[in-house]
């Protein structure tokens, strides 16, 4: 007789991607290891890999895009260094499982999605978890959200050839804006922080992201 199998412990799953994914791991900011410890990844993919959902590694959604590494969420979030009442732009809604985070941590979240059944699935993720002060568009990313700039953060969760100049520009000019840079052998997580009209430019290691796809990203796939 085969054995049954148990269902998955996700609140001790959770926990336990917190302590040894994250905390043991250089990730030290207690909201943000608090809003990771209280928001359901596995609401965020695809019914088949729930009992995956705190891997330590990207899953994929569907339409070839994923949902990103734990790790690779929370170093983009604590780059962003979010006090609670932040404008915040993110690129690449995807799931919407980094949507929910940043929803705790600050004010307002506009999120860009350029596939239309993922931003719906975000959406009606999000609206299940009750979640209200994260707003999903379709749209091409590349170009940001104008209409709602400037920015206090930006979250870009597709890989550039460059920093895109149109987000650069939808940016406070205290703001940070965090993507990830295309080189030949990986990607670079890279901080840009604006500070006085000067920007300073911060590696915060290796990555590996679907590409942005866009009039300032790739433009095609790679």
């Amino acid at each position: 007789m085969t054995p049954l199998r148990r269902s998955p412990d996700f609140a001790e799953a959770r926990a336990a991607m917190v302590a040894r994914q994250l905390r043991a791991r250089g990730i030290h900011d207690e909201r943000l290891l608090e809003a990771m410890a209280e928001v359901p990844r596995e609401a965020f993919v695809p019914e088949q890999l729930r009992d995956r959902a705190y891997d330590d590694g990207a899953l994929p959604i569907g339409h070839e895009q994923t949902i990103s590494q734990p790790w690779v969420v929370a170093a983009i979030c604590q780059a962003l260094a979010l006090q609670g009442g932040e404008h915040v732009l993110e690129i690449g809604t995807g799931s919407g499982y980094s949507a929910a985070i940043l929803a705790r941590l600050a004010a307002e979240v506009h999120s860009v999605e350029r596939i239309a059944e993922l931003a719906e699935g975000a959406r009606r993720a999000l609206a299940e978890l009750g979640i209200d002060n994260a707003e999903v568009t379709v749209g091409d990313g590349s170009r940001g959200l104008p209409e709602h700039a400037p920015y206090d953060a930006i979250a870009i969760h597709a890989a550039t050839p460059e920093a895109p100049h149109s987000l650069l520009g939808q940016l406070q000019p205290s703001g940070t804006l965090v993507v990830p840079i295309a080189t030949g052998s990986a990607d670079l997580l890279t901080a840009f922080h604006r500070t006085n009209g000067e920007i300073r430019q911060e590696v915060i290691g290796p990555c590996r992201f679907v590409p942005l796809i866009g009039a300032e990203g790739f433009g095609k796939a790679r």
